[in-house]
């Protein structure tokens, strides 16, 4: 198992400040010693519309020169454009189509492999079926796009911000519906924590359809300051054979945070109980 980051902490979403250029958060995440980096699709990092050829030039080389993989890459659901594949709205999910393919075309550019999937939300006065259904159209959509360019789109249950894919029966439920060799499954321990979930069961529930997960303790809080127990998830990953990446996501929902700090604690830690 390979561990890796997630930039939203050093970037400005969905809190504005910590804010840093995408290279020197690349570097600091090396540094510390992880194995890949996770970039969220969103300015002043990677919203595609903002980077031309020049500059994607240059962020692979710089992730090249630090040894850095790109472990996956993730749209900004909500905000001005909203990128809700389940709206009511068709423009805005004609929208967060398009979104999620310029973002699996920048993975795809980077070197990665993995597209994270936020099956939106259901919005008052639409119904869950019909949420679902235009969330399941959009995900066939764009993993049929992603599928020649070699990427996989991981689904995640988002239940702490939404309201569509809320849990493990959601998310296999999805999977099963949409049925393309390239979306397989994901979790995020924070989200586990929000229904008061174990993190083990998503483990053996999915199986060898889990190809991405996300540690984050109470708060956002680094792995190791809270009551997840992840020494347990660990030894299930081993025992289902997960080899993916462990990707933290952690500090973004406030400004009172120390990026490199969070990242150097949940590094350590995760390091320790792999030893």
């Amino acid at each position: 198992m390979k561990l890796a980051f997630n930039t939203w902490v050093y970037s400005s979403f969905p809190v504005w400040v910590p804010a840093y250029p995408l290279e020197e958060v690349i570097k600091r995440i090396a540094r510390i010693g992880y194995d890949g980096i996770e970039i969220g699709a969103a300015s002043p990092h990677a919203y595609p519309e903002y980077l031309n050829k020049e500059r994607r030039r240059e962020i692979r080389q710089i992730l090249d020169d630090n040894g850095l993989a790109l472990s996956s890459m993730l749209p900004a659901p909500g905000g001005g454009p909203g990128f809700n594949v389940a709206s009511a709205n068709p423009l805005e999910r004609a929208g967060a189509i398009d979104q999620y393919k310029q973002v699996a075309e920048l993975c795809a550019e980077w070197g990665g492999k993995t597209l994270l999937y936020v099956a939106g939300w259901q919005v008052y006065g639409t119904s869950r079926e019909q949420a679902w259904a235009w969330s399941r159209e959009a995900l066939s959509e764009i993993a049929d796009f992603a599928r020649p360019l070699g990427i996989t789109v991981a689904v995640e249950p988002t239940s702490s911000d939404s309201n569509l894919v809320d849990d493990c029966d959601d998310l296999i439920a999805m999977l099963a519906q949409v049925d393309r060799p390239n979306v397989k499954a994901m979790f995020d321990t924070f989200h586990t924590l929000y229904r008061s979930e174990v993190p083990t069961d998503y483990v053996h529930r999915l199986g060898r359809d889990l190809t991405h997960i996300h540690l984050a303790d109470v708060n956002r809080e680094p792995p190791g300051s809270g009551v997840v127990d992840y020494r347990s998830l660990l030894d299930a990953l081993k025992s289902e054979g997960f080899d993916g990446y462990l990707t933290m996501e952690i500090g973004f929902n406030r400004r009172n945070v120390e990026p490199d700090d969070m990242a150097r604690r949940a590094h350590d830690y995760i390091r320790s109980l792999l030893a």
